[in-house]
């Protein structure tokens, strides 16, 4: 077994470069607050407001750097706040999801879909993948020891040479099973 770093992805927003301009105003760059173990990636200082039929959600954090589309990560909890109902799917995969509006200090828009409860993941090296036999979008099981001791099922490999080995999972995923940022897993190599 191959040890793992899981990490909590909270609620948050991948924007469009044209996003960002529709909602902080033309010409605006996102502001990195901290960088994320991913390499590039970054929290920005910004946040906006994530409004659904039913709620609101307030000051939710823009990952960085812009995308080239528009995407809303949320838990299946946050959804019923809204109103909305995420889809569990890989990033980027838009495909029958839920729109929502999303409000910035300049303006709003509306997103016909990209709203999605993001399926849990591991970033995966090139390297550490050949080593383990590992194929991109491939499924992996990973054990995490502890109170609550859970094996994770079907947790999807994405395999990048950019990538630093990191699992990524939402937050009713940690607070049922009691893992915070920072925790360790196995990867099950089978």
């Amino acid at each position: 077994m191959e040890e793992v770093v899981i990490n909590v992805s909270a609620r948050h927003v991948h924007l469009s470069s044209e996003h960002v301009e529709k909602l902080f105003g033309k010409g605006y760059k996102l502001t990195p607050l901290r960088e994320l173990m991913q390499p590039g990636e970054f929290a920005a200082k910004e946040t906006v407001m994530i409004v659904g039929p039913k709620g609101i959600l307030q000051n939710v954090r823009i990952l960085g750097p812009v995308r080239k589309k528009t995407q809303v990560e949320i838990s299946k909890t946050d959804g019923f706040t809204l109103g909305i109902e995420p889809l569990v799917r890989d990033s980027g995969n838009h495909e029958g999801t839920s729109g929502c509006i999303i409000v910035g200090p300049m303006g709003g828009i509306r997103i016909e879909s990209g709203v999605i409860a993001a399926m849990r993941h591991i970033h995966i090296p090139t390297w550490f993948a050949e080593k383990n036999g590992i194929k991109d979008k491939s499924f992996l099981k990973v054990l995490v020891e502890g109170e609550r001791r859970v094996i994770f099922d079907k947790v999807l490999a994405r395999v990048s040479p950019n990538f630093v080995l990191e699992m990524h999972i939402d937050t009713d995923e940690a607070n049922a099973s009691g893992v915070k940022s920072g925790s360790k897993g196995f990867i099950i190599i089978e």
